[in-house]
C-alpha cells in the first residue's frame, strides 16, 4: 500500500476523516498498518500503553478480570480510535485487548506525539475530544458493571445463605414421615397394654426428656456409637427391640432413667413404650430442626429487606449467642454427621448479651462452622467457644483440618477468592462474613497451622437499659 493510498483510507475513517489532508499525509508519514488475525493480542494487562490505533477494519475488544472471570468491556470497530491518546494519562493496559475478527489497524507510537500536536493541531483535537469521550464510557461501563457485581455478591450471596437452612428442611421434612409413621404403630401397640396412670407417669418421665433444651453440639462417632451399643445392650439383655436404640442415642435419655421405667413397665409394655418414647422424640427433635431452619430462612429474607432498603432499618439490639449458636450447630448437624465430624460447643455460663442483629450473626456463625466442616478430614472436630474477655465476647471457631497457608491468609476476606474446588465454593462466605461483623461493630481475626485453624470473632457487650440503633 503506498502512501498515498493510506492517506485515502485515512480520509474515509469515520474518526480522522474530518482533518485536513495534510494532517493525515503527515499521520500517513509517521504511522504504518499492522494486520492482525483473530486472537491477536492488541495489548496485555499491566503492560506499558506505547501506541495510537486507528481501526481502518475489522473488529477488536477489551476484556478484564472481573470476579474471578474474564468480561469483555469495551470494543471498537472500523473508524473508531483507541490505545494511548495525546494528552492521556493511561500508562497500563487495564487489560487484554484481542482482534475478534481479522482486523486492520494504523500504529503511531507515543514518541510521535509531542510533533503531533505541533504540526496537526486539528488531529489533535479530535483526539482529545475522543479522549474524553473515552473516558465518560469508560465511568458509565465501571458503575453499570460495579450495579452487576454488587447485585450478582447479593444473590449469589442469599442463594450461599439460604442453602444450608433449606436442605436442612428438606432433609427433616423427609425424615418426619417415617418417624410419624413409626409413632402411630408405637401408639397402637402401646394402647393395646391397658397400663395404669402410674406407668403412663413413667412412661411420660422418660419422653419428657424430649421437651427439655436439646444438647448443644455433635457427638463424635465414638462417643454416639457407644452410647448407642450401651443402650442396644440394655435393651437385648431385657429381650426388647434393639431396633430403638438409634432413636433413643439422639436423646438425653439416660441408663438409669430407663432402669427406673423398667421397675414400673415390663415385657410387651415396656418395649411398645420405649419405642413410643422414641418415636416421639425423633418427631420432636426434626420438628426443631425445621422450625429453627425457617426462622433462619425468614431471618435472611429481613436481611436482604434491610440490606436493599425494602423496609425500615432494623434496630441493634441484645442479642443471646447461645441460643444462636446452638441453633446453627442445630442446622449442620446433619453435614457433620455425613463426615463423622465431632462438633464441641463450649458457652461460657451467665456469658453477657451482645449488641448486634441476631440474623446477621447466625449468617456469621453458619459461615464459619460450615467452613470449618469443609475444612476438616473425616471424623475430624470442630469447637466453638464463647467467653467474655475485656469488656468484649469472643467466639473462637476451632477446627483441626490442615491449615490455611500464609501465602494466601491475607486473601481469604477478599470477594470471590475461594480455594474450593470449582463449583463448591462461591468465595463469598467469608466477605459476608466480615462485611456483616463490620455492620455490627465486630471483628474477625485468624490464626492457622497445620492441624488447628482459628476463626476469632469479637463483639460489643450489649448495653444494660437499651437499644442502639444504627443509620
Amino acid at each position: 500500500m503506498t502512501e498515498t493510498d493510506l492517506v485515502d483510507r485515512l480520509a474515509k475513517h469515520r474518526t480522522l476523516g474530518a482533518a485536513p489532508r495534510e494532517e493525515l499525509e503527515w499521520l500517513a508519514a509517521h504511522g504504518s498498518i499492522r494486520q492482525l488475525k483473530v486472537g491477536d493480542e492488541l495489548s496485555v494487562k499491566g503492560a506499558p500503553v506505547e501506541n495510537l490505533y486507528a481501526i481502518l477494519s475489522g473488529f477488536i475488544a477489551l476484556f478484564m478480570d472481573r470476579g474471578g472471570a474474564r468480561r469483555k468491556l469495551s470494543e471498537w470497530r472500523g473508524g473508531e480510535v483507541t490505545g494511548l491518546l495525546p494528552y492521556s494519562r493511561l500508562g497500563v493496559a487495564p487489560g487484554y485487548t484481542y482482534a475478534q475478527e481479522n482486523s486492520e489497524v494504523f500504529v503511531l507510537n507515543r514518541e510521535h506525539f509531542r510533533a503531533l500536536t505541533r504540526e496537526c493541531p486539528e488531529l489533535t483535537a479530535i483526539f482529545v475530544h475522543r479522549m474524553l469521550d473515552r473516558a465518560r464510557e469508560f465511568t458509565s461501563n465501571e458503575l453499570h458493571d460495579e450495579k452487576l457485581v454488587s447485585l450478582g455478591r447479593l444473590s449469589a450471596g442469599l442463594a450461599h445463605e439460604l442453602n444450608n437452612p433449606s436442605a436442612a428442611i428438606e432433609r427433616g421434612a423427609a425424615l418426619l414421615a417415617s418417624r410419624l409413621s413409626d409413632l402411630e404403630q408405637a401408639a397402637r401397640d402401646l394402647c393395646r397394654c391397658d397400663l395404669t396412670d402410674a406407668q403412663f407417669d413413667a412412661i411420660d418421665a422418660v419422653r419428657n426428656v424430649c421437651a427439655a433444651a436439646p444438647e448443644q453440639g455433635v457427638r463424635s462417632p465414638i462417643e454416639r456409637a457407644e452410647r448407642e451399643e450401651a443402650i442396644a445392650d440394655w435393651l437385648d439383655d431385657r429381650g426388647l427391640d434393639s431396633a430403638a436404640a438409634e432413636a433413643l442415642t439422639e436423646t438425653a435419655v439416660s441408663i438409669e432413667a430407663l432402669d427406673r421405667l423398667a421397675k414400673v413397665v415390663e415385657g410387651p409394655a415396656l418395649n411398645a413404650a420405649l419405642r413410643w418414647a422414641a418415636a416421639g422424640c425423633s418427631v420432636r427433635l426434626l420438628a426443631s430442626e425445621i422450625q429453627d431452619s425457617s426462622t433462619r430462612i425468614a431471618g435472611l429474607v429481613l436481611a436482604v429487606k434491610g440490606f436493599t432498603h425494602m423496609d425500615q432499618a432494623t434496630v441493634a439490639e441484645p442479642v443471646d449467642l447461645a441460643k444462636g449458636i446452638g441453633n446453627t450447630v442445630a442446622v449442620l448437624k446433619s453435614k457433620a454427621r455425613a463426615k463423622a465430624v465431632a462438633v464441641a460447643v463450649d458457652i461460657e455460663p451467665g456469658l453477657p448479651k451482645v449488641r448486634g442483629f441476631a440474623g446477621e450473626l447466625n449468617q456469621v456463625w453458619g459461615n464459619l462452622i460450615d467452613n470449618a466442616l469443609d475444612a476438616v478430614p473425616d471424623a475430624g472436630r470442630v469447637q466453638v467457644q464463647a467467653r467474655a474477655e475485656n469488656g468484649r465476647v469472643v467466639v473462637r471457631v476451632i477446627d483441626n483440618g490442615s491449615g490455611i497457608p500464609e501465602a494466601i491468609r491475607a486473601q481469604i476476606f477478599d470477594p470471590f477468592f475461594t480455594t474450593k474446588p470449582a463449583g463448591q465454593g462461591t468465595g463469598l462466605g467469608l466477605d459476608i462474613v466480615r462485611r456483616l461483623l463490620q455492620h455490627n461493630d465486630g471483628a474477625i481475626e485468624v490464626d492457622s497451622q497445620p492441624g488447628r485453624t482459628e476463626f476469632r470473632v469479637n463483639l460489643p457487650v450489649a448495653e444494660s437499659g437499651g437499644s442502639r440503633g444504627t443509620a
